[in-house]
């Protein structure tokens, strides 16, 4: 024990960080789209030097919550620097599902708003010391993987992006040719509200975009399975599915591995 802790001790200073330092930095960032203040949550480990990966989070329709933040943290133990965006607007949080509706249609009845407001959380992280700005990819939760696709479809600068159980629809599918990346969709088997026609439109629009695209679909899985949260009742439409979570972690992380050398 006391080998292994001396020569842990070696590797700090080696890599010139003390071991107290090499923790989890988080930090709540304040930025605009124009005259809207937004609030997003910045994750990294200072332990890594230099530039790394960079990892924009978009959020599910509820709004930024403490979910969104514990997948960036996650993100971050992985090496790269994380930013979960905000969609809605600072201390804008739905109270329940009829808020949530409310708030994610203004953004699903108007593309652009929702391009240029994801994008203006894409610069946050674009514009961190940390980020390195050719490595940047995007991750999105239900209303968030519809965001990020979006984003993608705009022309971001994006080497991927992956949507976990979100809605796949769009009114521009033939803005697929301007993605620039990669696009993982993860989506449940059983989702009642992603239904067959939007999923065989989708990968449709990806094949006539060029687009390099993957789509996995877990049986036994609903809308948002990623999220403990969800409960654990399938009738519902939404619950929690911890063997499509685990799965859809490991693609989104062989994908990383690809796209983020």
């Amino acid at each position: 024990m006391k080998t292994f802790a001396a020569v842990l001790a070696i590797a700090f200073v080696i890599a010139g960080v003390s071991p107290a330092r090499a923790e989890m930095k988080t930090e709540v960032v304040e930025y605009r789209h124009g005259d809207v203040v937004l609030e997003g949550y910045l994750a990294y480990d200072d332990l890594i030097r230099g530039k790394r990966p960079g990892v924009l989070v978009a959020h599910e329709w509820n709004s930024h919550n403490p979910y969104v933040r514990k997948r960036a943290e996650r993100l971050a133990r992985l090496g790269y620097v994380a930013f979960a965006l905000d969609m809605y607007g600072k201390g804008v949080r739905a109270k329940d599902a009829k808020e949530a509706a409310a708030l994610a249609g203004i953004y699903k009845g108007d593309r652009t708003l929702m391009r240029a407001r994801a994008a203006a959380g894409l610069d946050v992280l674009r514009s961190r010391p940390e980020a390195d700005p050719a490595r940047l990819t995007a991750i999105g939760y239900c209303f968030g993987g519809t965001t990020v696709l979006e984003l993608a479809r705009s022309g971001a600068d994006l080497v991927s992006v992956v949507s976990f159980h979100g809605g796949l629809d769009t009114p521009n599918p033939g803005d697929a040719r301007n993605i620039k990346g990669k696009v993982l969709a993860l989506h449940g088997g059983d989702d009642p509200f992603v239904p067959v026609n939007q999923v065989e439109a989708f990968q449709e629009e990806m094949r006539k975009g060029g687009v390099d695209w993957q789509f996995v679909s877990y049986g036994g899985a609903v809308h948002g399975f990623t999220n403990p949260e969800s409960g654990s009742d399938n009738s519902k439409g939404v619950a929690y599915n911890e063997r499509a979570d685990l799965r859809s972690w490991k693609a989104m992380k062989t994908l990383f591995a690809e796209t983020l050398k």
